[in-house]
């Protein structure tokens, strides 16, 4: 195993009402003029919007309000929340809505006094040494931003999508009322719990195979992501199972599943591609990307299959030939994600083949023109992810 630091600062408030409490949380961590960010309609016409504006205002705390957020956020949205935080004199931003509008908020949290373009945190030109802080009011399990310690935001020019990791980026608090779910469509409900899973995923495959406790721990909560995602899609006012896929999704990416292990990230990096051309669900592209990454990668460690075939996907341990259990694993994985509405393969996630120029283009910017490689369980060079590509269209 790996040595490591485990840091988890982010204070959690979850259960019903519990954005009753936001004002006081505001106040506690030193807000005084609050950015509130939000998505589209669905926090208007659920009246949680509304909600939180009139609590902050009850409890004597000034705020603007900026929506407009879209899934995989874009940077001039991050823009125009700087220009107003610096004009208004925000000292706090409240995220209400899922990863995309926190992702937001961090990007806008980075660049309020970065006299700069933010943009220049994302490409690895700034490193920044200050940040107005965040929270959040969680409506979408799924990204796990509410805990962690990245963003990832996309610059229209170039459709780039780009990530970055820091710990002045974890947010004060999170509030998390599973109830705020209910009103999830199926497939948003689905690719969040895969986006979940894929964060244990991309921590749990390591060749660091002696970190007992962690192995089990992410082993238990991706069997339970995959019990309650049914459960969930039968019936959305599930409270119980929602909890849990809530909960989860703040466990999946706030370090937990990765101490003593060294991830690999390599399917997300292929996916940011993916979303940055086409702008497709994250969590849907993961699961388009996943197979062909693992049927390619599993040579590597195929005990590491073989324990993941057998203690997540329930699959019979041939002892006899462990890479036919290593497949079986992959095969069932696919099987659980075509069960939940999600695509296995490029083709279903975009609704035809992509082409050889588009995968030109994914591969060069996924390697930021050729420069880096990827990964780590194995580490891919450039033709090593034009055939992931092309094993997924």
């Amino acid at each position: 195993m790996k040595d490591f630091n485990y840091y988890a600062p982010t204070e959690v408030v979850f259960g019903k009402d519990s954005e009753e409490k936001v004002a006081q949380l505001v106040k506690h961590y030193g807000g005084s003029k609050v950015l509130v960010h939000f998505g589209g309609k669905s926090a208007l016409r659920s009246g949680l919007l509304d909600k939180i504006c009139n609590l902050l205002k009850e409890g004597g705390i000034d705020y603007v309000t900026l929506g407009g957020v879209v899934p995989n956020p874009r940077l001039s949205k991050v823009h125009e929340g700087i220009e107003l935080c610096r004009k208004e004199g925000v000292d706090f931003i409240l995220a209400i809505g899922g990863g995309s509008v926190i992702d937001s908020s961090k990007a806008i949290g980075y660049g309020i006094n970065y006299e700069g373009d933010v943009w220049d945190v994302y490409t690895g030109k700034h490193t920044p040494e200050s940040f107005v802080p965040v929270a959040s009011v969680l409506t979408i399990p799924a990204a796990g931003s509410e805990m962690s310690d990245s963003s990832v935001i996309t610059n229209e020019d170039g459709d780039v999508k780009l990530g970055y990791s820091n710990n002045l980026c974890r947010p004060k608090f999170a509030i998390m009322n599973p109830e705020r779910t209910f009103t999830l469509p199926p497939y948003q409900t689905a690719a969040g719990v895969t986006d979940i899973m894929m964060h244990m995923m991309e921590r749990y495959f390591s060749h660091e195979g002696d970190m007992t406790v962690t192995d089990n721990v992410t082993e238990s909560l991706l069997r339970t992501m995959k019990n309650c995602i049914y459960e969930v899609l039968a019936n959305p006012e599930d409270y119980r199972n929602r909890a849990q896929i809530m909960w989860g999704g703040s466990l999946a990416h706030n370090d937990l599943c990765g101490c003593g292990l060294v991830g690999d990230w390599a399917t997300h990096e292929i996916e940011h591609e993916l979303s940055g051309m086409f702008d497709v669900t994250h969590g849907a592209g993961l699961a388009a990307i996943w197979p062909s990454w693992a049927r390619y990668v599993m040579k590597e460690d195929i005990s590491r299959f073989v324990r993941f075939a057998v203690n997540v996907m329930g699959v019979e341990n041939d002892f006899t030939n462990p890479e036919a259990t290593a497949e079986r694993g992959i095969a069932a994985m696919e099987c659980f994600y075509q069960s939940i509405g999600m695509p296995i393969n490029i083709h279903e996630l975009i609704g035809r083949e992509v082409t050889d120029e588009e995968i030109k283009v994914m591969v060069r910017k996924c390697t930021h023109n050729y420069t880096v490689t990827q990964g780590h369980f194995k580490v891919l060079k450039t033709e090593d992810i034009e055939a992931i590509y092309k094993m997924a269209r």
